[in-house]
């Protein structure tokens, strides 16, 4: 289930659970999926998709997800990924003034738990270890206590992601692996953020201390595009893009760092996503307060 921050309840895409349904709950879909979730075909799709024989998908999409354009910066876009990357209008995603709030870095349906001395939890019943995630126990053993944020963006959501506060990052860090959906219909068959690719980075924030993000890559999502190596990073300014399909970012934060609105709490305990957008206030930074 899915809620909006006024607690209103809205629906996935009917069509994409029933696909993914076949997909992940038959044999001859398990069997395409091993022909499917490898990267070369990931990639094969992206070229496409990259093309300008993929221009007329745009209007289809744009009919089936119920895409408002006015809220993007329009133009004769080249190709289907041209489209799918298209950047907001700024006034449609402003980020909070408030430094002492922690802001969402995505449009995205977000859940929220806490990690346990084990770094271990469950996500829609799908067991699920950081140290796998990150394969990084050190690194993952460093955010026992504090809090594991989950944006899971759909295919018809803004695709672009912020930094959510000064300070400095690491390098990127690739971990390769098969490309499956993230939908949480497929989490009942496959420990998806421990296959997927994904790509991660350690940030040194000024308000809520130690934050690793991880971006994690969807089916045909072969491109996970992050502009900046290792140095400053500042609130609010664009830090990547997902290319063509439905994707996650995983925050992690240290122990009594950020304290997570009470409705979002409220909605992950009882196994309910909430919608967020791009530079909207989820938290509020304890470092501050």
């Amino acid at each position: 289930m899915i809620k909006t921050r006024n607690g209103r309840t809205i629906t996935s895409n009917e069509k994409q659970n029933k696909l993914l349904k076949k997909l992940y709950g038959t044999v001859f879909g398990r069997k395409m999926l091993k022909f499917l979730t490898k990267p070369t075909i990931s990639h094969v799709v992206g070229r496409f998709m990259d093309s300008k024989l993929s221009k007329p998908l745009i209007k289809r999409f744009v009919k089936s997800s119920k895409i408002d354009l006015s809220q993007y910066i329009m133009y004769d876009f080249l190709s289907y990924n041209d489209f799918f990357t298209r950047k907001i209008k700024p006034e449609m995603r402003p980020v909070d003034p408030d430094f002492s709030h922690l802001i969402s870095p995505c449009d995205s349906k977000l859940s929220v738990y806490k990690i346990d001395r084990n770094s271990i939890f469950r996500i829609k019943g799908t067991r699920y270890r950081v140290c796998d995630l990150l394969q990084n126990k050190a690194l993952a053993d460093h955010f026992c206590g504090g809090y594991c944020c989950i944006f899971r963006l759909e295919v018809d959501d803004y695709h672009r992601y912020c930094y959510i506060d000064n300070g400095t990052k690491t390098r990127n860090v690739f971990i390769g692996g098969e490309l499956h959906t993230v939908n949480p219909i497929v989490l009942d068959h496959y420990n998806i953020y421990k296959r997927n690719c994904r790509e991660y980075t350690m940030m040194r924030t000024e308000h809520f201390g130690n934050v690793v993000q991880v971006e994690v890559g969807a089916m045909l999502v072969g491109r996970i595009v992050n502009y900046d190596p290792s140095g400053t990073i500042r609130r609010g300014i664009e830090k990547g893009m997902f290319e063509f399909g439905g994707s996650t970012i995983v925050m992690l934060f240290e122990k009594d760092r950020v304290k997570i609105d009470d409705d979002i709490l409220e909605n992950s305990a009882e196994g309910i996503e909430t919608v967020v957008k791009y530079g909207e206030k989820i938290g509020q930074s304890m470092i501050c307060s």
